[in-house]
């Protein structure tokens, strides 16, 4: 496959690829800077592609993998902070209110309940979570599509179970 011919079918995920990144960062304004990074490096390291694989699988894993280094990055820039600054109320509020600050804290509880599921449960789910089809994860696991879809399934209630508290946030602010 000549170069040209992967960067139109990589632009032609890009819908694809505007709504994962909504989901990630909750801000529009994120969610096209973390596409176009995705889409330039896709676009800059297209020769190690491999031909035939899933496209849309390898994008959803370059847009999470900037995402998470973006993510660490911000950790890092926001844990320097000044000890002997004084924040008032009506900063402690502003901080309170900000998007920024519960995302972060959701993230980590997201990262923690996936570090908690088994191994044999998190793979499938995350190259599900990634794009990929349960056909493409039984051939690259060697197990039956069918446990494909029950560890899945069973990720997915252990996720709901442990971050229910979030659904339960959800439900009260629709």
């Amino acid at each position: 496959m000549n170069n040209l011919s992967l960067d139109s079918q990589i632009c032609a995920h890009k819908s694809s690829l505007d709504l994962f990144a909504k989901k990630f960062t909750n801000d529009l304004e994120d969610a096209n800077d973390l596409v176009q990074d995705t889409m330039i490096k896709a676009i800059r390291y297209a020769g190690m592609y491999k031909e035939g694989t899933n496209l849309r699988g390898w994008l959803y894993t370059i847009m999470k993998n900037t995402f998470i280094n973006s993510y660490k990055k911000t950790s890092r820039k926001n844990s320097i902070m000044d000890t002997s600054e004084e924040l008032s109320s009506a900063q402690l509020k502003q901080s309170a209110s900000n998007n920024l600050g519960e995302n972060k804290f959701m993230m980590e509880d997201i990262n923690k309940a996936m570090k908690g599921l088994q191994p044999e449960y998190a793979i499938p789910f995350l190259r599900y979570f990634e794009g990929y089809k349960y056909h493409e994860i039984a051939d690259e696991l060697q197990i039956p599509i069918g446990t494909v879809k029950t560890r899945i399934f069973m990720a997915r209630q252990a996720l709901k179970s442990n971050l229910k508290m979030y659904a339960q946030e959800y439900r009260k602010s629709a």
